[in-house]
């Protein structure tokens, strides 16, 4: 764990729940461990048959019998379970990080400050929230990930994307939405140093091969349709960081119609080329 400066750090733990992911839980356990300690870890595997990291090391796991649900379904299941862990913990904790296992909170390495020394910095108001980058593989210039290599090393784009804008950061008990992408009777507040990276579009053949393990048909549709993302990433023309404060401003005020407790962006997509200094949270 980093070492903090700060006289008066406050105590941290991070929650997820994931399912047949180990790739990206390992590097979630890495991560937030180096963060705020393993022992802070909580996290939930959806079927007793999930294997758990090899890093695990001192960290809260917790199987739960898997069973089949819609979409829907399975993440309202999840986020209750994991809204209910929070309540839990900040009986103990002051502050508690929730989100996926391929989502990292960072400090813009500008301020020079650990992730636990920033925060406990900060002034939070229920809610914390950093701008949520879609991190894809430029399929033009950019190769297959190498899974033994920080993933920062290898990706330089990202889609600047409204549904990565989350309250991830919550000190006072709350019901997120699913997915964690809102809270329940309150607004959101975006941080102006605090970063939320996703990684799920990170490589094209690491798609693929999730498709083939659900059949040739979704292999098809990817291969036709493409993703999101990664089409976003490679087809669109990479913006300076200026955009990061651009983004920022707009997804404050700007809100959907229909789903006025989350962020908007006028229907814009921009991509940017990620900071160089990014690099340096090891993510």
């Amino acid at each position: 764990m980093k070492k903090e400066h700060n006289k008066h750090v406050k105590k941290i733990a991070a929650i997820t729940m994931a399912r047949n992911d180990e790739f990206f839980l390992s590097r979630w356990i890495k991560y937030y461990g180096n963060e705020i300690g393993t022992e802070n870890l909580y996290i939930y595997l959806d079927g007793e048959d999930q294997h758990i990291p090899t890093n695990a090391d001192n960290a809260h796991i917790t199987k739960f019998p898997h069973t089949n649900m819609s979409r829907t379904e399975g993440d309202k299941y999840r986020i209750e379970k994991l809204s209910n862990l929070a309540k839990e913990l900040l009986k103990s904790y002051d502050i508690v990080i929730g989100c996926d296992c391929d989502e990292f909170l960072i400090v813009d390495p500008a301020q020079d400050k650990s992730l636990v020394e920033y925060l406990s910095e900060l002034n939070i108001k229920t809610t914390v929230s950093g701008l949520g980058l879609d991190i894809g593989q430029n399929i033009n210039i950019e190769k297959i990930l190498n899974t033994d290599k920080p993933l920062l090393e290898q990706r330089s784009y990202a889609l600047l994307s409204t549904r990565y804008t989350k309250p991830v950061v919550i000190n006072k008990p709350v019901s997120w939405g699913s997915g964690f992408h809102s809270v329940r009777g309150h607004n959101f507040h975006i941080d102006k140093n605090l970063y939320l990276l996703h990684f799920g579009a990170v490589d094209m053949q690491m798609l693929l091969d999730k498709a083939a393990s659900r059949g040739p048909d979704w292999i098809n549709h990817l291969r036709r349709r493409g993703n999101g993302t990664i089409n976003a990433v490679s087809g669109l023309p990479a913006h300076d960081e200026k955009w990061l404060k651009i983004a920022r401003i707009i997804q404050t005020y700007a809100r959907p119609v229909y789903a006025l407790d989350k962020p908007g962006m006028f229907g814009l997509k921009r991509v940017v080329k990620i900071p160089a200094r990014f690099k340096k949270s090891n993510v």
